[in-house]
Parts: structure tokens; C-alpha cells; sequence
């Protein structure tokens, strides 16, 4: 009953009918009773196919119709029913890939999603530590029975404190500005030795203090085609990490090497070396290895590799053949 509520059909139904009887009257009046006949005949079967060829047409876009229903309602994507060669067929392969292509915007907006809840947890414990350490300092602090010695202790802790959690910030919102792409790195020739200089000097205090040097070797008058800024932001973080586990009196060398195909930079620190189980995952955000210090947040590494890797460049860790961690960047002349 569906078809006579179609109102293209039952309008195709009425022109077939009034063609028939038209043409049987024209037979009619021309030829006599027996031509007649035969045109209301012919009239006929001819309106038969044609209607029942209209109805298997409408029939499939009910069909079809449903099935796009279903799909819009339901959580699983139906499987769609076959047609021959036609419009319909045409109409049901684009509805198909329309359909594939649904489906992976919605598996990839699920991923994203289930990401972004993961990484604001991730955030709001990192950033939670240091601020509780912080409110505690402040209750010490108010109490009137502290000398100035140690008012001045507790002062430059929250200071430490402040300056941990205004790195974190600038860590993460930098990571955010790199995965949304609104950040245009720019390409210009990079000297490795001005580079390396100024990637160490913000650590030259500390390394004093605990009698740490910093060795560079075969980077005059190398140069590899990057941005400065940036690429600065990822070295001092490796920089930062190979300090972090070399001991008193050790030694951090960074080897830099040149061939046709890269420019190669070797980070070695003096210290313990990589446990095995921490390899894969140093450069995954917040992950922090088994010998990692209590104030790393483990988001250096993996800020640094974010960078790296949108300057046509890789990063790798591994331990040194004559012990200590490793790490290896490549700066790639062409693009890979």
C-alpha cells in the first residue's frame, strides 16, 4: 500500500491509465473497433512494465531510505542491500563511502576524545603536586614563631616550586600549540656550534655546582637547515635530561657529525644507563623511568621529539656502547 501513498507514483499511475484510454480512442476513431483493441492492448502492457519497473525503483529507495534511517539511529553501521546497474547503485556506492568515511571521523573524534580526558588527568595530577607542596609552604610560612633563616629557606623553595610549575605550563601549552599546528617553524640555516653554546649555558651553574662538564666535539662549522628557536627548545631538553642522570663529577660529551644525507648530534651522559624497559616509552607524555629524578615531570623528552619531528627530523634513545644513555638526533637534508 506504501506505493499508492507515493504521490509521484500514483501520478505516473493516472498519466499511464488516461494514455491508455487516450490512445485506444484514437485507435478508435481512426481504424474501427479491432485497432482499437490492439492499441488499448499495447497501451496497456506497455503501462504494466513501465509501472512495475517504477515500483521495483521505489521499492529500492524505501529500501535505502531505511537503511539511512537505521544508520542515523543506530550505533552500528548497516550493511546495505545490493543493486544492479543503475542510479540506485551509483546513489549506493557514495552512500557507502560516505558511511566508511562517518565511521572513521567518529572512531578517530573517539580517540581524540578519550586522549584529551587522558592528558587533562595527566595535567592535573602533575600540576596538583607542586601546588600542594606549595600550600604547605605558605601554612609554614604564616607561623610567627619562624626565624628569618628559615623564612628565607621556605621562600626559595616556593620559589623552586613556582618556577617548576611555571615550566610545566609553558611545556604544555607549547605541546598544544604544536598538536593544533598553529605553529609555522621556520627554515633557515643552523649553526651547530652557536646552537650547542647556547643550549648548555642556562645549565653552566648547576653543572659548576656539582662539578658536571659539558664536552662538544666536531661541531665547527656544521650547519643543518631548521628553526632556531625551536629546535633550541627540544636540545636543552635532551641536554636537560643527560645532566639530570649524570652523576657528581661526571661528564656529558655531544658529538656532532655531517655526511650527505644529515646532520647528526650525539648526546652521551656519564650515568647509569637506560633500563631496557624504559626504552620504549621515554618519548611518551608524563612517562617517567625507572631511575627518574623526583622533580621530572617526563614531558621533556616527548616535547622535544613533537618538535624534532615537524623539522624533518628524528630522535632516538639507546645506551652507549661504553655506558650511559644515549640519544641521537638526525636533521635530514631531504625530506623523509
Amino acid at each position: 500500500m506504501w506505493r499508492f501513498r507515493n504521490r509521484e507514483f500514483v501520478g505516473q499511475i493516472v498519466l499511464s491509465v488516461t494514455g491508455t484510454i487516450l490512445a485506444g480512442l484514437a485507435a478508435w476513431m481512426i481504424s474501427g473497433r479491432n485497432a482499437a483493441f490492439a492499441a488499448f492492448l499495447c497501451s496497456l502492457f506497455w503501462c504494466a512494465v513501465h509501472l512495475r519497473r517504477e515500483s521495483r525503483r521505489y521499492q529500492g529507495m524505501r529500501l535505502l531510505a531505511g537503511q539511512i534511517d537505521e544508520l542515523l539511529h543506530g550505533s552500528d553501521i548497516p550493511e546495505f542491500q545490493h543493486f544492479q546497474e543503475g542510479d540506485l547503485a551509483v546513489l549506493r556506492d557514495e552512500i557507502c563511502k560516505m558511511t566508511i568515511r562517518l565511521k572513521e571521523q567518529a572512531a578517530l573524534l573517539q580517540k581524540e576524545k578519550t586522549s584529551l580526558a587522558d592528558a587533562l588527568a595527566d595535567i592535573s595530577h602533575q600540576i596538583r603536586t607542586p601546588l600542594t607542596a606549595l600550600h604547605i609552604l605558605l601554612e609554614r610560612l604564616r607561623s610567627p614563631e619562624l626565624d628569618m633563616d628559615a623564612r628565607r629557606h621556605l621562600l626559595r623553595e616556593a620559589e623552586t616550586l613556582l618556577a617548576k610549575i611555571e615550566w610545566l605550563v609553558k611545556a604544555l601549552l607549547k605541546m598544544s600549540k604544536l598538536e593544533a599546528g598553529s605553529i609555522a617553524l621556520q627554515k633557515e640555516t643552523v649553526s651547530v656550534q652557536k646552537l650547542l653554546r647556547e643550549a648548555v649555558s642556562p645549565f653552566e651553574l648547576a653543572m659548576d655546582i656539582h662539578s658536571k662538564t659539558c664536552t662538544i666535539r666536531g661541531a665547527d662549522e656544521k650547519s643543518f637547515v631548521g628553526d632556531y628557536a625551536w629546535t633550541l627548545e627540544a636540545v636543552q631538553n635532551v641536554i636537560k635530561n643527560g645532566l639530570e642522570y649524570t652523576p657528581d663529577g661526571g661528564v656529558l660529551t655531544i658529538c656532532c657529525e655531517e655526511n650527505p644525507l644529515y646532520t647528526e648530534l650525539k648526546i652521551t651522559d656519564s650515568g647509569p644507563g637506560i633500563p631496557q624497559a624504559d626504552l620504549p616509552h621515554l618519548f611518551e607524555r608524563f612517562y617517567r623511568g625507572e631511575n627518574a629524578g623526583k622533580d621530572s615531570f617526563g614531558i621533556g623528552l616527548a616535547l622535544a621529539q613533537m618538535i624534532l619531528s615537524r623539522e624533518n627530523a628524528v630522535i632516538q634513545a639507546q645506551n652507549a656502547p661504553k655506558g650511559g644513555g644515549q640519544f641521537r638526533i638526525r636533521f635530514y637534508k631531504t625530506q623523509i
